[in-house]
């Protein structure tokens, strides 16, 4: 017989509602509250969709225990779908806030929110990655759900992958930030009921567009979590960073070879063979500077000056040298983009073994032979991204090739007013105990580090410094990686960052270093190294096993 929905005290519930908005505040630290706790699901599965939340409906199933979805075996748990606010957009389509939430049969306190990407516009399962993104997760052979933690993932209010949902002023808004703060809110509600008693602590793991809504939360929602994971996050991309991707776009089709109609083929721009050239050029010149010649750059950035005209043919191309169109056009995209009058408009880009990833191609140049590009970044920007959803007005009719840098960067600024997350005015969700992780791969070609540590250096100024800031907030380097973890490039790229960053937030332990592994495609499968809080970086002891983060330290 299925069991009836659980009516709970007064005080179950105003406990419910108070971690729903966030908790209580205040200036407490979280460090200081008892570790959290178990607790059996009170109610079968099919009971919680009798649970009344405003404009909501819900549906349920039960998962059986040791059901395996992405390499991850689970436990017993249901599953629950959620529509908030149906409504029609002024573009006469129907939107909704859908969500999914998994609750544990036996769960550890604990709840996590699971970020999403891209555009959206797509449920995710919410199985808690534990670095922003499926790949990593499965890689570890774990998750936040199969540790316990309830899990919530969203589609961000809208039902497409595109960017069509930029013709509605709502849906941005909710693209934005207001669809994270209603599932936010919902979720804690629900688990509440369903458990007797709200989590507690709350987490948000998130990666590329996923780590751009971590940010949000510091920022706008400050008592919503204890710890934020801000994966490669995307914090200037409804401005600065897509200004970035038609730079680049326009840079490597102007020297891109023609067909036999005369159309640039943007993947030849630079071949397999040319990026490798540059790869390889950058180790043998920056490789050692971390005491170990082991083809990972451990270097801060700055540390590591490259000029790709080394690589120059002094005579005809050939696949040992580069052209000087070749050369150029990597100092002018490395550089990042400017206007006419010199100015940058936004961050320039680490030089990093990673340019010879396979991801790296896939955003920056793509591998279509036609003169149809399959760059990512030509697809977001000329089809998706700039031309519905980051103009305002939406321009239809928008051509990635005729982008002026002097004046269209100014049609972007009021949509980047509400989605980008660059504030370092994070004092309420520090006071209350919060903890930040911020990692970023150096060789992430959508995303650039640069603007990362950019951010951090201005996160620590307002905050009293370098050293208090590392009391709550950290930035973690990946030499080599692509974007997001698990992505590709000779890295060591697979790593928890839920894990230790609730050992900071309920236990106080600070993560001097975070050990990550290279992956079975890697030069060096199975190699570890410590991922150190910047500027710190991953110094060889002088001894010991290349292949082992033991033979490391953070200095």
């Amino acid at each position: 017989m299925n069991s009836p929905i659980v009516k709970f005290s007064a005080a179950a519930l105003a406990a419910a509602a108070l971690s729903a908005c966030g908790g209580g505040g205040g200036s407490d630290a979280t460090v200081s509250k008892p570790l959290p706790t178990t607790s059996a699901l009170l109610v079968q599965c099919d009971a919680l969709v009798g649970i009344r939340l405003a404009d909501t409906t819900l549906t349920s199933a039960t998962v059986a225990e040791g059901t395996v979805l992405n390499g991850v075996s689970l436990p017993a748990h249901c599953v629950v779908q959620g529509r908030m606010n149906p409504r029609t957009g002024i573009d006469g389509k129907p939107y909704y806030i859908g969500f999914e939430l998994r609750l544990p049969r036996t769960w550890n306190g604990r709840f996590a929110f699971q970020g999403g990407g891209g555009n959206d516009g797509v449920v995710r399962l919410a199985l808690g990655a534990l670095a922003g993104n499926d790949a990593s997760s499965a890689a570890l052979q774990t998750n936040a759900l199969a540790k316990g933690y309830a899990v919530v993932t969203t589609d961000a209010g809208h039902q497409v992958t595109d960017a069509t949902f930029g013709l509605d002023p709502q849906a941005r808004i909710d693209h934005a930030y207001a669809s994270y703060d209603k599932v936010t809110v919902a979720a804690k509600e629900l688990i509440g009921q369903a458990y007797g008693r709200a989590p507690d602590r709350s987490y948000f793991v998130g990666c590329s567009g996923g780590g751009r809504q971590a940010m949000l939360f510091p920022q706008r929602f400050p008592a919503y979590f204890d710890g934020i994971s801000a994966n490669a996050p995307a914090i200037k991309v409804a401005k600065e960073a897509s200004v970035a991707s038609t730079w680049n776009v326009q840079t490597y089709t102007a020297i891109a070879p023609t067909d036999a109609n005369g159309r640039r083929i943007l993947s030849r721009a630079l071949s397999s063979q040319d990026l490798a050239l540059v790869s390889d050029a950058v180790v043998k010149k920056c490789d050692a500077l971390d005491g170990a010649a082991d083809g990972i750059i451990g270097v801060n950035p700055s540390a590591c000056s490259f000029d790709p005209a080394v690589l120059q043919c002094t005579g005809a191309k050939t696949d040992s040298c580069l052209s000087g169109d070749q050369v150029a056009a990597l100092k002018k995209d490395f550089g990042g983009p400017k206007n006419s009058a010199g100015q940058s408009l936004y961050a320039s880009w680490p030089w990093d073994s990673g340019i010879k990833g396979a991801d790296w191609r896939n955003w920056r140049l793509g591998t279509s032979t036609t003169a149809t590009p399959n760059a990512r970044n030509y697809s977001l920007i000329a089809t998706d991204a700039m031309l519905k959803e980051f103009f305002t007005p939406p321009a239809p009719a928008f051509d990635v090739y005729t982008f002026n840098f002097d004046t269209d960067p100014a049609r972007m600024d009021a949509y980047a007013a509400i989605y980008n997350t660059t504030s370092t005015d994070v004092a309420a969700f520090r006071h209350r105990g919060g903890k930040m992780l911020i990692v970023h791969g150096t060789s992430d070609p959508i995303f650039s580090a640069n603007d990362s540590i950019d951010y951090y250096q201005k996160l620590s100024a307002a905050n009293g410094g370098a050293a208090s800031t590392r009391d709550f907030a950290r930035l973690y380097l990946v030499p080599g990686m692509n974007h997001c973890s698990a992505s590709g490039g000779p890295a060591t790229d697979i790593y928890d960052a839920l894990t230790p960053l609730a050992d900071w937030v309920e236990k106080g332990i600070a993560p001097d270093s975070i050990v990550a592994k290279a992956a079975s495609t890697s030069p060096w499968p199975g190699r570890t190294r410590p991922l150190c809080p910047f500027p710190q970086v991953a110094t060889f002891n002088g001894g010991g096993n290349l292949e082992d983060a033991a033979s490391f330290s953070c200095r």
